[in-house]
This record gives structure tokens, sequence and C-alpha cells, in this order.
């Protein structure tokens, strides 16, 4: 039977890792985003995710099989994140209800949902590391799970099986976005390499020393396959990591010998990279003109404040993906080398030096 996967934000960090694999495996793929995905072997389709006569109209004819949730709008307050991401994923299950042709929705969360939202990042009572996803959730407003009840409500609707998955940072390629740690800190290490300034860790003890995790988006689309494909899967939600885990202090000098830095020692006094980075768009624009660069706007790479949510952890974050590897999801990926890889791309496409 064909396969057609509507790809709900297919510009973005997963949702073109996502695209890039379902094209791979031979499905016919909608991709879905503000502006026409210019990808190969797509079908383009533009909508505004929070106009639901968008959405509609952008829809009209469609009848995917799948559809891939992999995107939402950061809002100024957790309220307003839960009105407006709720909204966007309901506007998209609501245009596809009349044709009953979806048969399993996949919807992209994160730690956040053992965290708690920004407003309220790892304080509180928090359950255990390894998180798990028997962990039930906290006691504190969260869009992300305002988006799964969507999710739920429309699959007890329209008779599909849904999957939920909870990746741990990603990192991938892709300009514009939110959340983008590897490309911040890639723009960050040639910035030091070219002004000779230290690469200073911008995180906390906690991060620098502890176990943690990580989720290369190439990963995270696997396992997103693997769950639409595989009724074992069904109806249930799952950790998605790399496979293995590492010390900041140790990857943090992997990094710094792929840029040719020397990694500072661990600073006597937090610096996070929206103070350090604060001023450099000068310095961008005259790296941008003497390397050749394509990208002059330095906020369209770079995310600090995201960057330094996740490094500024005064907790150990590790994730337990037992539940999905029992049901066959063996997967692995390296995390140093998807950081080398989001490099290598980068340079590539001329994004940085």
């Amino acid at each position: 039977m064909t396969r057609t996967a509507l790809v709900v934000g297919a510009s973005g960090i997963v949702g073109s890792a996502t695209t890039q694999l379902l094209l791979d495996n031979g499905w016919h793929v909608a991709a879905l985003s503000r502006h026409p995905c210019e990808a190969d072997g797509v079908i383009p389709v533009a909508a505004d995710l929070q106009n639901p006569a968008s959405v509609t109209q952008a829809l009209d004819g469609l009848k995917p099989t799948h559809v891939f949730i992999t995107t939402w709008s950061r809002q100024t307050t957790e309220a307003e994140n839960i009105r407006v991401n709720a909204a966007m994923v309901r506007n998209v299950l609501d245009a596809l209800s009349p044709a009953k042709s979806v048969r399993h929705v996949t919807l992209v969360t994160g730690l956040k949902h053992y965290l708690g939202p920004f407003e309220a990042y790892g304080k509180g009572s928090l359950p255990q590391t390894p998180f798990r996803e028997e962990q039930g959730r906290l006691e504190i407003e969260n869009f992300y799970y305002a988006q799964e009840d969507e999710v739920f409500a429309a699959a007890e609707r329209d008779g599909f099986t849904w999957s939920v998955h909870r990746p741990h940072t990603v990192t991938g390629v892709a300009v514009g976005n939110a959340m983008n740690m590897a490309t911040t800190l890639a723009v960050y290490a040639s910035i030091c390499k070219a002004t000779g300034r230290p690469f200073v860790f911008p995180g906390s003890r906690v991060q620098w020393d502890s176990l943690t995790d990580m989720t290369d988006a190439r990963q995270l689309a696997k396992q997103q396959l693997w769950a639409a494909t595989t009724p074992a899967a069904a109806d249930q939600a799952f950790n998605v990591t790399n496979g293995d885990v590492f010390r900041w202090k140790w990857m943090w000098g992997r990094i710094a010998d792929y840029f040719g830095l020397h990694p500072a020692a661990y600073p006597p006094s937090l610096s996070p990279l929206e103070t350090q980075m604060a001023e450099d768009q000068k310095l961008w624009d005259d790296i941008v003109r003497e390397r050749g660069l394509k990208e002059a706007d330095i906020n369209r790479l770079i995310s600090p404040w995201h960057t330094d949510a996740d490094l500024g952890r005064p907790i150990e974050v590790v994730t337990d993906m037992s539940k999905s590897r029992a049901l066959g999801f063996k997967e692995f990926q390296a995390s140093d080398q998807a950081f080398f890889d989001v490099f290598d791309e980068l340079r590539a496409r001329k994004l940085i030096p």
C-alpha cells in the first residue's frame, strides 16, 4: 500500500531530517512549512499553522496516511505556548479529519515533559534520572501535554494510532531554527578561532562534570519512521537519544579539536553565550565578508538562550531508551560524530568558515 507522509515543520532541524529519511525510503512526502519547501521530490505545502483557514486550504485534497508533527512556536509565556502550540496541532488534525486517510500520527516533544517548561525549567520536584516514559506528567502547565492531548483526542475521533517522541537536545542543520545548539556552538567556535577569544564552556559545573546524552535529528527521524510502521509501537511514548552518554568536559575538548582550538578550563563563574555573544554581529559580518559565507544574520544561525538553558541546568539529565530498544529499535549514533557531521555540512553549505 502506498504510504504518503505529511511532515509538519518540514524546514526545521527535525522536519528536514524526517523528510529526507522518508524520501530515501520511497515514501510520497508532502512538506508543510510557513514558506514552501524547496527539497527535491516533495510536494511543497505552505500554511500558517496558527490560522485554521490557512491550514484547511493548504491541505485540501491531500490524503496522507501518516502525519509527522515536528514543529512548535515559541511564545513569551507558557500559557501562550499552550494556547498557540495546541491550536497548531489541532488545526492540522482537524483539517485532515474529513478525508479519514490518516493511519498514524507522530508527535515530537522533548525532555521538558520531565523537566517542566522554560518558565520552571528543572525546578521543583523532578523525577529521578534516567528519565523513563512511565514517569507521569509534572503537576504544572506544559505545552507538550497540551499537544499530546490534541493528538489523543483526534486519534479517538478518527481512529488512527499515534506515537510521541521525546528527544534530548536535537543536533542537525536548519537555518532560522529556534533551538539549534550544534550550529550555535559552531558559530561560537568559529568566532573564537577568528579572534583568539578563549573557547569557554557556557554552562553549569553540573553539566560540565555529569553524564548526559543528546539526539541526532537523523536518529529521531529513524525512530519516528520505526514507530509509524511497527504495530507494537502504536499508541506509546518513547524517549530517543543517540544511545551513548558523555560528559561535557570531554565533548568540549572534542569540539575544540574539530575547530583547531584549545578548550579553556572551566571558568570561575558562569559564562552564558547570551552574554558572550551579545555583541558578535559585527564580528560575524567581518568573518562572512572575509570567508565568503552565505548567511550574514548571526541570529538566523544561533540560539544562545536555548543552548544556555540546556547547558546551564543544575541537575544531571540522562534518558533511558530501554522501552523502544525492547520493542526492536536498535539504531545508534555516536554523539561526537553527530556534532562533526553538522559542522561538516555547515562548512559545505558555507554557513561557517
